[in-house]
């Protein structure tokens, strides 16, 4: 019997369906057990299983029954694992259990032995939905800072993330760091060929740390490049958590680590004294650094210190006088937003987006090579030739930034890209009204801080800040304290190598309306 006139005797068939799609179809699904079946949908994986019906409650004096729906939808996103045992087919899957927490659950179903071979072929297509992109098997090393989460890093790690790790096949080194810059130790002396992704429970320092260990290595270009740092967020601000997965769960973030998918991230050189670190997140000075480095005492209220800390700063109406020049690439707001559409629409491969003009080779190939060299100069060097050193007298908040969101409900920049080669820069007068100030703060979590009149906000690629008319005062990289003296700054395109779910943008809306993914 031919396949047209197997579909004419099925009263099932849709007979708009040409002889390519039966066939896709018949692939896609698979009979399993007695009354089930699984198919690979757009999406999802579709389960049908008569063993789902189930008698709820009873309604009208137990009179009348409801029952359960037969079909179940699981998100290839959420698929960990697939695999086929001796008699069964089993797969894992990240089950939501709320909106904020997901839990290893699994589906088993019997497998007759003539069907073993079209099983297994079955699993590799699903295993290809579920991962696209992303690595399978991640190899990570796993740092834990104990006094995370206030002391509960260790137990969200055992609860929410190796449970996730483990279904997914991952291999899974942990270390517990045990003093302050002690990720730095283990990431200069970590050997990158063994690993996949080096990935922090505890807030944004540890990623800090981890990214400066690497950049002190001999061959830290290569390191930087081969090896993907996450973070599963532990601590009070969660901001590169937020930027690359759109949340702070420590669950999802594991479902995210797990399905990320590698992407470049710019990195900034900051030169201060004879010291160059490299910053992954911010640099700040004046109203967001006190609000961060001068609320520490405060980290029970988790991220609200901040909020409460810019709250009281905008209402003092402080100034934070300094000298500043800077290398501006997209110096308005309407040319800022041109180049948020151009790169919405572009979705480059890895290597090309990492390539730079500067850097026209991939970074993998490079051998022994330390961080690249300051194009700029240091804080130490003369100014270059193209920048200007103006007075700013009345500079309220100095703000550049790497990613979108600095905290929940905080997304400061935007504008911001992993991968497009400029840092975001915003900019405030000090001397502003309180009821402007005010407008302004509440401005950032309804997403229309850029076009607040008061607000600068420029794409560049450098910067010269120095302090001046006080003896000490709050700089802060990446949430991390440097001493308040002059500092220069430079972004290196595609330096670092992060995880992210789309592998080209942040997570969250964008400044326009019709920002593609």
């Amino acid at each position: 019997m031919n396949t047209g006139e197997h579909i004419d005797s099925n009263p099932f068939a849709d007979p708009s369906v040409d002889q390519d799609q039966h066939h896709f179809v018949e692939d896609s699904t698979l009979s399993v057990g007695r009354n089930a079946s699984l198919t690979l949908g757009t999406d999802s994986l579709i389960v049908l299983d008569e063993g789902f019906t189930r008698k709820e409650t009873t309604k009208c004096c137990g009179l009348i029954s409801s029952q359960s729906k037969t079909t179940k939808a699981i998100p290839f996103f959420n698929i960990l694992w697939a695999q086929l045992s001796e008699y069964d087919i089993i797969i894992h899957y990240a089950h939501p259990t709320t909106k904020n927490v997901v839990r290893v659950a699994a589906i088993e179903y019997l497998v007759d032995k003539p069907e073993r071979a079209r099983v297994s072929i079955w699993i590799a297509k699903l295993l290809d939905r579920a991962y696209g992109e992303s690595q399978r098997n991640k190899r990570i090393k796993v740092l834990i800072n104990p006094y995370g989460g206030q002391g509960s890093a260790q137990k969200w790690y055992t609860r929410d993330i190796e449970p996730i790790f483990t279904a997914a096949h991952c291999k899974v080194d942990v270390e517990r760091t045990q003093f302050q810059g002690h990720a730095v130790e283990i990431a200069e002396k970590l050997d990158v060929d063994l690993y996949d992704v080096i990935a922090s429970c505890s807030g944004d320092g540890l990623p800090h740390e981890v990214f400066n260990g690497l950049g002190k290595k001999k061959d830290a270009q290569r390191a930087l490049s081969n090896i993907a740092i996450a973070q599963l967020p532990c601590g009070s601000g969660n901001a590169m958590s937020w930027s690359l997965y759109g949340t702070d769960s420590t669950s999802l973030a594991a479902l995210c680590v797990v399905k990320g998918i590698r992407t470049p991230l710019d990195l900034v050189s900051i030169t201060q004294g004879e010291n160059r670190i490299l910053s992954f997140l911010s640099q700040s000075v004046g109203v967001v650094a006190e609000s961060d480095l001068g609320t520490d005492h405060l980290r029970w209220l988790g991220s609200a210190r901040f909020t409460y800390g810019f709250l009281i700063r905008l209402l003092r109406k402080t100034v934070y006088p300094c000298d500043l020049a800077v290398k501006v690439e997209f110096g308005t707001k309407a040319e800022v937003k041109e180049h948020c559409r151009t790169q919405c629409q572009s979705r480059l491969s890895m290597e090309e987006r990492r390539k730079t003009p500067e850097a026209p080779t991939s970074l993998k190939s490079l051998g022994g090579e330390g961080l690249p060299p300051l194009r700029f100069g240091s804080i130490s060097d003369d100014l270059p030739s193209d920048w200007n050193l103006l007075p700013y007298n009345n500079m309220g908040n100095f703000y550049a930034g790497n990613m979108k969101y600095m905290a929940p409900d905080a997304p400061f920049f935007l504008a911001a890209f992993p991968n497009d080669g400029f840092l975001d820069l915003v900019t405030v007068d000090g001397d502003i009204r309180r009821t402007t100030a005010i407008k302004l703060l509440l401005s950032v979590e309804k997403g229309t801080f850029l076009d607040m009149p008061e607000v600068l906000y420029r794409k560049i690629t450098g910067y010269r800040i120095i302090p001046k008319g006080q003896k000490d005062g709050y700089i802060s990289i990446d949430g991390e304290r440097l001493p308040f003296a002059p500092f220069q700054a430079e972004v290196h395109h595609g330096l670092g190598t992060v995880l992210s779910k789309s592998g080209h943008v942040y997570e969250g809306a964008g400044i326009t309306t019709d920002r593609g993914s």
